[in-house]
C-alpha cells in the first residue's frame, strides 16, 4: 500500500510542476473522493485560496443528485463566486486524474458560467 500512495504521489507532483496559478489566472483543482467532489481556485504565487465550494459546502444542506450533476453545480457555484471576484481565466488542474466523468461535468458546470480555460 505505502508503494502504491509513493507512485500516487509521484506523479500527481509530476503533473503539478506543470501548472502553475496566478492571481490573473488562478489554478483550478479538483478533489474527488468518492462521495464528494471538491474544487478550488489558488493562487500559487502568494500561496492562498481565492474560491472554494464542494458537494459539502451547501449553505443549507449537501447538494442531492446523481455524482456527476452534483458536480456540475460545484463548477457552477464556484465559476458564480469567481465571477463575483473578477476571475475569467484559470488554469485547470485535474489532479492526475482522468478527464471523464464527474472531473469533466465539473469543467463543463465552470464553463457553462463563463469561467474559461
Amino acid at each position: 500500500m505505502k508503494k502504491l500512495k509513493k507512485l500516487y504521489l509521484q506523479a500527481k507532483r509530476r503533473f503539478r510542476k506543470r501548472i502553475i496559478g496566478t492571481a490573473e489566472r488562478p489554478r483550478l483543482s479538483v478533489f474527488r473522493s468518492h462521495k464528494h467532489i471538491y474544487a478550488q481556485l489558488i493562487d500559487d504565487k502568494n500561496g492562498q485560496t481565492l474560491a472554494a465550494f464542494s458537494t459539502l459546502s451547501s449553505n443549507e444542506k449537501p447538494i442531492k443528485g446523481t455524482t456527476r450533476k452534483a458536480a456540475f453545480t460545484v463548477g457552477h457555484y464556484l465559476a458564480h463566486k469567481a465571477k463575483s471576484k473578477n476571475i475569467s481565466l484559470a488554469v485547470f488542474d485535474r489532479g492526475n486524474k482522468v478527464y471523464h466523468g464527474r472531473v469533466k461535468s465539473l469543467a463543463d458546470g465552470c464553463r457553462d458560467q463563463g469561467l474559461a480555460f
